[in-house]
């Protein structure tokens, strides 16, 4: 799927958030900043509500919104840190610090500068169950020296991960799974903002599947119009048979990344002796599921794409699929870029 994601596409302003509680208790900060924290199941749209929140307060948004993702920033080499376009002034100079040293400099460095626009920055910190308690005590520390000027937006599926002088420091705003109504109703929309012919039972049938999941849905919905060119019930059925893996692919991937090898190679080896899988659809899929995963940091996807590249030629050969795949993954969960590890 080349064209742009409908989650990004189709994002909401604030005043379109589909939860009323959730967006009453953010129009109330626009007026008056505050740390907040976002925190619900996946998929609900805690980071897309954040987002929102940025392109109300900020005039130039693009500028005074800091974004990262937890699991992805926190995974990287002290090589991709330096090489961040958004941190590499920071860190300039600064090769031999240790890498935990960098994290705690961009934090703070970050946190420290003044706004572009307006009076405040914010730091949207994504998937922020993924930060290490002694970073968090360090991140605790930086949001009372600079609490005039930044603001702290955490989103989070785990709230009890956070230490509690985090979460005394910072608003709740608690965001449930929506109803299988307002998922049909965001699915319309953006059906007719794409003008894609669709039916009621086809939005229904994707809402229900969805299982609360909004961007599962809204993805999946995307996915069926890319193969068929409309949503219905047939086309959706049809669609959500061919993504019913998934799942397991994201599992896999989150798998690996933890370092659980063992079960990646056993969902690695499900797919292709089970499910029918070869190794290049195999790869396909893991490309777009990690593309289409909040879990996965832009950077990771990024590296994925490229270690994909190099063994794209070996699955051709069709001699081991689950030997090239695993490496592949092996290579990803190292943080490597290469196949072979260097020297």
């Amino acid at each position: 799927m080349d064209d742009p994601l409908w989650t990004d596409a189709h994002a909401p302003s604030l005043a379109d958030l589909p939860q009323s509680e959730p967006r009453e208790r953010l129009q109330r900060s626009v007026g008056e900043p505050m740390n907040l924290l976002l925190q619900g199941p996946p998929g609900v749209g805690k980071t897309a509500a954040a987002r929102a929140l940025a392109r109300e307060v900020h005039d130039d948004p693009e500028a005074d919104l800091i974004e990262i993702n937890v699991a992805d920033f926190f995974s990287r080499t002290k090589k991709e840190l330096r090489a961040d376009p958004r941190f590499e002034a920071f860190l300039s100079g600064r090769s031999d610090m240790a890498k935990a040293d960098m994290i705690n400099h961009v934090l703070t460095e970050s946190a420290s500068h003044a706004p572009v626009s307006g009076e405040f920055k914010t730091i949207l910190l994504d998937n922020a169950e993924a930060i290490r308690e002694d970073f968090q005590q360090a991140l605790r520390r930086v949001m009372e020296q600079h609490h005039r000027t930044t603001q702290f937006v955490f989103t989070t599926r785990q709230p009890a991960k956070l230490i509690a002088p985090i979460h005394s420091r910072c608003f709740p705003v608690p965001m449930r799974a929506p109803t299988t109504d307002e998922t049909i109703a965001v699915l319309e929309s953006i059906c007719e903002a794409e003008g894609v012919e669709y039916d009621e039972s086809g939005l229904e049938y994707v809402a229900s599947a969805a299982d609360g999941n909004l961007r599962k849905a809204v993805l999946t919905a995307q996915t069926t119009v890319a193969q068929t060119d409309e949503l219905t019930m047939q086309t959706a059925y049809e669609t959500l048979g061919d993504i019913g893996d998934d799942d397991a692919i994201r599992e896999a991937l989150l798998a690996v990344r933890d370092g659980e090898f063992d079960d990646a190679r056993g969902t690695v080896d499900d797919l292709l002796t089970e499910e029918g899988y070869d190794g290049t659809t195999l790869l396909e899929a893991l490309l777009r599921v990690a593309r289409s995963g909040s879990e996965f940091g832009s950077d990771d996807v990024a590296r994925l794409h490229k270690l994909a590249g190099a063994v794209d030629h070996d699955l051709t050969d069709g001699l081991d699929d689950k030997l090239h795949l695993m490496h592949l993954l092996t290579a990803w969960a190292d943080g490597r870029t290469e196949l072979r590890a260097m020297a």
